[in-house]
C-alpha cells in the first residue's frame, strides 16, 4: 500500500539531507500515517482507513461523516 492519507491526500515530500560542510544527498520525508478503524453509525458498519495524524485531528474536530463527504467529493476516496 502506497504512503498516501486517504482523506487528505498527503504523501512522500522529496528533499535533501544537508551535511555540515553543505553537501546534499536525496531524501524524502513521510507523512506521518496511522491505520485506524472507525465506525459509521449511518451505514452501521466498520471502515479501516490510512490516514494522517492531522486528518485524525480533523475528523475530531469536524466529525467522521463530513471528512468522508469531503474526501469523496475532492476523490480521495470511492
Amino acid at each position: 500500500m502506497s504512503r498516501v492519507c486517504q482523506l487528505t491526500g498527503k504523501s512522500v515530500m522529496v528533499g535533501n539531507n544537508v551535511s555540515h560542510s553543505n553537501r546534499k544527498t536525496k531524501r524524502r520525508f513521510y507523512p506521518n500515517l496511522i491505520t485506524k478503524k472507525f465506525f459509521i453509525p449511518e451505514e452501521d458498519r466498520y471502515i479501516t482507513l490510512k490516514i494522517s495524524t492531522s486528518a485524525l485531528r480533523t475528523i475530531n474536530k469536524n466529525g467522521l461523516v463530513a471528512c468522508l463527504k469531503e474526501a469523496r467529493k475532492k476523490g480521495f476516496l470511492k
